[in-house]
């Protein structure tokens, strides 16, 4: 492997390592992926993102390859989506401000906001929410929804509802203000709970003036200050509870993020910011094993 240039972007503090790769000829490692993403001895991320172009026939302009901070590969990020969509904008890969990306949880629409060049936010489509049972997956009757049911943890008992937002998410309603909870202990206690084969992102969730307060564990990364999926789960599941209409903002430590619920859809929100672009030399990547 020879030098490596990446880009680095966050939306609302949810950061990512972006790797250009149109051509599909550099593909991720595990190993590569978590040493990117190291925050000491790296470039420090949450995740990867490989762009790649289309595939003749797939139905998108472009692919998200996406990788989670410990090396696992995931099936969505709605924040790293937003973020691509900034990059191949930017870099002059389009000019369309209407994109189809694919992920692994199928083609994502999205629409770009864009004034003098640059993208502002951008909105992303980002499926119907499911919440049978075996579509999260969770363990219990298959077809069976776990909404507003009682959940324990370690000592609490937490009123809680399990989501897909293409991920498996357990939202968890607190009375009190959620940079009160517990999120280091809490957090992957319930990601690695057996009654989540997949493991689970958890989201703390209380209701906080006209919207959502949220954090967030992510299966996979630990505590981040966004994230896209996590915040479309909170506003569907405080939704279904009678908490929020079907349109709310969601407050994260990182910023805010506006999510609609449709008949079919549940739209996504948000900013995307480009922080710098960078090249790992040999020497790096030589000294993690990865030239």
């Amino acid at each position: 492997m020879t030098e490596l240039r990446v880009w680095k972007y966050h939306g609302t503090g949810n950061d990512f390592v972006m790797l250009e790769d149109l051509d599909d000829e550099r593909p991720l490692s595990s190993g590569l992926v978590a040493a990117l993403c190291h925050r000491r001895f790296g470039v420090g991320a949450d995740g990867v993102i490989r762009v790649t172009r289309n595939v003749e026939g797939a139905g998108h302009s472009f692919f998200m390859d996406y990788w989670n901070a410990d090396g696992s590969v995931a099936e969505m990020c709605g924040n790293g989506v937003r973020c691509l969509a900034k990059l191949v904008y930017e870099r002059g890969h389009t000019r369309q401000t209407e994109l189809d990306i694919g992920t692994r949880d199928g083609v994502k629409h999205v629409s770009l906001d864009v004034a003098d060049g640059a993208v502002r936010s951008v909105t992303v489509g980002m499926g119907p929410p499911a919440f049978a049972r075996s579509q999260i997956p969770m363990l219990g009757p298959a077809d069976e929804p776990f909404l507003a049911e009682p959940f324990e943890v370690l000592g609490h008992t937490f009123k809680a509802s399990a989501v897909s937002m293409g991920n498996p998410h357990l939202v968890l309603f607190v009375d009190d203000d959620p940079a009160r909870s517990d999120v280091a202990r809490i957090g992957p206690a319930v990601e690695n709970d057996a009654m989540f084969p997949e493991k689970a992102n958890v989201e703390f969730v209380a209701v906080a003036g006209d919207g959502l307060s949220v954090r967030v564990w992510e299966r996979g990364v630990g505590e981040t200050m966004a994230c896209g999926t996590g915040a479309c789960a909170a506003v569907v599941a405080a939704n279904e509870a009678g908490l929020v209409p079907v349109r709310s903002q969601v407050r994260f430590p990182g910023g805010a993020v506006t999510v609609e619920r449709t008949a079919d859809d549940v739209l996504l929100t948000g900013p995307a910011e480009r922080v710098f672009e960078a090249v790992l030399d040999d020497a790096w990547l030589s000294s993690r094993g990865l030239a």
